[in-house]
């Protein structure tokens, strides 16, 4: 067995251990300890117990700034997305994954003998593109469950309060009754209300949290209702009218535009199809790209052309409603 192919073993190996770490679960004997821990400090009543529990918690959050995410860039933005995927995922396991696609891809190519520049690019754009297209996608779907029963749960809003409960407890009956996305949100809600947040404030939280305009739209009306007052239920009943004829126009418009769509996608993998197919029957009619100068200016040249025809057309069948 030559060198190279010993490094790739290796880095297959690596990059395969990383993301056994990174989605690794937590140790049981530590989650105990912290589980006990936190019992003891809620039951503590001297002042020198609470005083070592604040300490302890400093030292644990002081521990965690030194980790591997801080040395992302916009980390709070990073950690938002994570969240609005609904998983129980960290920047560290988000870091790890990308590292360990990152090898595992560029191995990959070089195996196949790709120059070394094409395999780096390749593993950057695995590495880092990958992970963010998947959390987006993790992102739309869960947006896209959400706003699907999100009218069903204001009409259970409005029979709650019809019936003479509180918001809050039609609040609570909500998170009880639906499942996925709207329970969780709205158990959310409730959980922060419980621990001191205005009603406003935790609604506010949860909008920014799912970046919809739908669940904006809930807030400014219960917003408005607690400062002018008049019937909750029946401007909530009129949101929900609203809400579901805006879903019925977005699929209308999702259909007259499936046709643009699938052209485009088409039109633009087409290019990147027939390269890889002439490179893998003839990788020698196509080494210049990498080697020629003026080769190389005119595929950057195409990509950035493709690139603006792409964006052109995503604005074409792009439609706000």
């Amino acid at each position: 067995m030559n060198l190279p192919m010993i490094l790739i073993i290796a880095a297959a190996v690596v990059a395969i251990g990383m993301l056994v770490l990174a989605f690794a679960g937590p140790s049981a004997a530590k989650a105990k300890g912290r589980r006990l821990a936190s019992v003891r400090d809620r039951h503590a009543n001297s002042t020198e117990a609470v005083v070592a529990a604040q300490m302890r918690k400093t030292i644990a959050a002081s521990g965690s700034n030194g980790s591997l995410s801080n040395l992302m860039p916009r980390r709070e933005l990073m950690e938002k997305r994570l969240k609005r995927t609904g998983k129980n995922w960290n920047l560290n396991q988000y870091l790890f994954t990308s590292m360990g696609l990152f090898v595992l891809v560029t191995a990959g190519l070089f195996l196949i003998r790709t120059p070394l520049l094409l395999g780096a690019l390749g593993g950057l754009f695995f590495g880092i593109g990958l992970p963010y297209f998947w959390t987006g996608r993790l992102i739309k779907k869960r947006v896209n469950a959400f706003n699907a029963r999100f009218p069903d749960a204001i009409d259970l809003l409005v029979r709650g309060l019809k019936s003479g409960l509180p918001v809050t407890e039609t609040f609570q009956v909500v998170s009880h009754e639906l499942p996925g996305p709207v329970g969780e949100e709205f158990r959310g809600v409730v959980e922060r209300i419980r621990i001191g947040n205005t009603m406003e404030a935790a609604l506010q939280e949860s909008a920014e949290m799912l970046g919809t305009p739908e669940f904006q739209f809930f807030c400014i009306t219960i917003q408005i209702q607690r400062e002018t007052g008049g019937n909750l239920a029946e401007t909530l009943a009129n949101l929900s009218d609203v809400l579901r004829k805006r879903a019925q126009m977005k699929l209308k418009i999702k259909a007259m535009s499936s046709e643009a769509k699938a052209s485009a996608y088409i039109v633009g993998a087409l290019p990147f199809f027939v390269f890889g197919i002439v490179w893998m029957m003839n990788p020698e009619y196509l080494a210049g790209f990498f080697v020629e100068e003026r080769l190389m200016i005119a595929g950057v040249g195409g990509l950035i052309w493709m690139s603006i025809g792409g964006g052109i057309m995503a604005k074409m069948v792009n439609f706000e409603i």
